[in-house]
């Protein structure tokens, strides 16, 4: 029995094809336990984020399990088998010390970021409730998670903006000057739109808008920012007064089309909107970025500063990877 990850991530694959293998929070369980019958493996962990979808399995036969698994996923959602080419596949040790520089933040868009820690917890719990976890992927998780934990306390690897969502303000104040005066609004009130409102309030926002498909959460999370909740029929009204729309849904297919941004100029006078994108799947339709005093992000458009960011940690990285390679002598992984 081998651990093996199969996985597409950032820097292997474009949000088009990274939202097409995305799985929604609340299917993490149901889609490790499908993982088992998918690959022939007796053991399976789903990790599923903006940057990444990685499939972790405990099978015989890495070449074998690979090729089944390729096939399948790629059948199942109906790609043509090309795709495969941006997958990366790795084995035993090296799956291990993968997963390890995932927890860590050092596998992240933006080096160091906090969220993936959280992430893959949820995603490993929700294997492990649904009984798609044995002894192999529970030892190498358990690992992990201890090396993150150190990670984080023997080194300065989280500091700075290192988060998907303060990156994005970043990316707003650079285009606007600064937010005091601006107004923003955002859609979805998960895990990723709290850390980008929380930005926005440390950078004085002048005032954040939430909407969400719960109007309870949104509520939830405009009281934490000192905002304003709307109902979720109500954000095209908003985003007639707004400067700055960060977006962080869960929804499998696009919300905000191009249709819904032409209608509201008029009653902007044509003035400029920022659309920061930081789901996966995309909530906003590529072709509102066509609409001339729009300004689009994706998540993709973050790599630049993650880049940047990754060369001032370069010793920071070589602390994390000693650590890394102290905890997985420790591992004694089979087949090793």
């Amino acid at each position: 029995m081998e651990l093996l990850c199969l996985g597409l991530n950032h820097r292997t694959a474009p949000v088009e094809v990274r939202e097409r293998f995305a799985v929604s929070n609340n299917r993490l369980g149901e889609a490790s336990h499908e993982l088992l019958a998918l690959a022939d493996a007796s053991e399976g962990v789903v990790i599923s984020t903006c940057n990444r979808t990685e499939f972790y399995l405990a099978a015989h036969g890495a070449e074998e399990a690979f090729k089944r698994i390729e096939i399948r996923l790629t059948e199942k959602i109906q790609l043509d088998s090309s795709v495969a080419n941006h997958f990366y596949r790795k084995a035993k040790t090296e799956a291990a010390r993968h997963l390890c520089r995932v927890v860590s933040g050092l596998d992240s868009m933006m080096l160091g970021e906090t969220e993936i820690f959280g992430q893959v917890k949820q995603a490993y719990h929700s294997a492990l409730e649904a009984g798609a976890t044995g002894t192999i992927l529970n030892k190498v998780f358990q690992r992990a998670f201890g090396v993150g934990k150190k990670v984080r306390t023997e080194t300065s690897i989280q500091e700075g903006s290192t988060s998907v969502g303060s990156v994005a303000v970043d990316l707003a104040e650079k285009i606007f000057g600064h937010l005091k005066n601006s107004e923003v609004m955002i859609l979805g009130a998960g895990e990723m739109s709290r850390v980008t409102a929380q930005s926005l309030v440390s950078r004085g926002a002048k005032s954040i808008f939430v909407t969400n498909r719960s109007l309870d959460r949104a509520q939830e999370l405009a009281n934490e920012m000192g905002g304003t909740a709307i109902p979720f029929d109500d954000w095209q009204s908003v985003m007639e007064r707004v400067d700055v729309v960060i977006s962080s849904t869960g929804a499998p297919h696009a919300i905000v089309q191009r249709a819904d941004v032409e209608k509201i100029r008029r009653a902007r006078k044509y003035r400029p909107l920022f659309f920061i994108d930081i789901a996966v799947p995309r909530d906003i339709d590529p072709a509102v970025g066509e609409i001339e005093e729009v300004y689009l992000y994706d998540i993709d458009t973050l790599e630049q500063l993650a880049e940047e960011a990754r060369g001032r940690r370069q010793l920071q990285i070589e602390q994390c990877e000693r650590i890394i390679e102290l905890e997985l002598e420790k591992l004694n992984l089979p087949g090793t």
